[in-house]
């Protein structure tokens, strides 16, 4: 019988097994057949705090798991394949392996929605396509980007990237907008923006190496236009991870889970969640792992208050 299970080992999983493995819960982290989350996809990490110089994602999340395994995590690298969370006893399947605890832990992240066209993935994570302003605008300084998307994280992404491109294009597929009004005036007044609609993606251009322009067809017109660009970033929304046990815990009507106040407890008692899949605002390696920090002190205290 374990403590603690974590599902996941982004930035909140593994925060989380630190935190539970330091309180002596021996906790068994299932990792994933793809451990580490997004940040093993990205080059250069800038904003986590303690790497003035920067560090790259992938060695960041390695030094996270070492310092998790250092103090008595354990590792599974497969994924969860089904889990039972009703009850005191939580049940966790790794193919034809059962686990059991007294907790879980759910720290399975979220997906970025993609344009879905073949060029994409060839550019995508530090080839000039990006899924995260906050993380990549600082290395397009005075350089010319593009944000696709109409909702409101595309209008905040195009209006913070002006704070360090010469120029923003923001191409969306229709003419209106699904963001509020008050956004779609804040980027229609910016000089540095320019609306590209109602256009669509046909492919993302580069020398194979970085993305070096995007050719756009007019939705009405069939008119194609090359857009001569150094980066995009794509803001069209993103898809928690939570399938798994969609039907366990109570979610809100994007698929996120729904947490208790300022806790990371869910709907299930013993059942904790952290990380991207339970936030739909900020989306950052720093407040995942606060999160992971928040759900495994959770997890301390409601197996304290049980005697377990």
């Amino acid at each position: 019988m374990e403590r603690v299970i974590i599902v996941g080992s982004g930035p909140a999983g593994l925060t989380a097994s630190l935190y539970a493995a330091r309180a002596d819960l021996k906790p068994l982290c299932i990792e994933g057949w793809q451990p580490l989350g997004l940040l093993m996809t990205t080059t250069e990490v800038e904003n986590f705090p303690g790497f003035p110089e920067g560090v790259m994602g992938p060695e960041l999340m390695m030094k996270m798991r070492e310092q998790a395994e250092k103090f008595g995590t354990r590792f599974v690298t497969e994924n969860a394949s089904k889990l039972d969370l009703s009850g005191d006893v939580k049940k966790v399947w790794v193919g034809e392996t059962l686990y059991e605890s007294r907790t879980v832990i759910l720290a399975t992240g979220a997906s970025s929605v993609k344009v879905g066209i073949p060029s994409e993935e060839e550019y995508l994570y530090g080839k000039g396509i990006s899924t995260c302003a906050t993380c990549d605008g600082a290395f397009y300084k005075k350089l010319v980007v593009a944000v696709i998307g109409g909702g409101d994280s595309a209008m905040e992404e195009a209006n913070f990237l002006t704070n360090f491109a010469s120029k923003v294009y923001l191409i969306h597929r229709r003419e209106e907008f699904r963001a509020s009004r008050i956004m779609v005036d804040c980027v229609k007044a910016n000089p540095k923006i320019e609306l590209v609609t109602p256009y669509t993606i046909e492919e993302f251009v580069g020398d194979g190496k970085l993305l070096k322009s995007i050719r756009v067809k007019h939705a009405q017109t069939g008119e194609l236009r090359t857009l001569e660009l150094d980066g995009a970033f794509v803001a069209i929304g993103h898809k928690p991870n939570t399938e798994l046990f969609s039907d366990q815990v109570e979610l809100d009507e994007k698929g996120y889970v729904k947490c208790q106040g300022r806790s990371q407890k869910t709907s299930t008692p013993g059942v904790f969640a952290a990380g991207d899949l339970q936030d739909t605002t900020y989306k950052q390696a720093i407040t995942s792992a606060g999160s992971g920090c928040v759900a495994a002190l959770d997890a301390q205290h409601y197996l304290e208050h049980h005697g377990w």
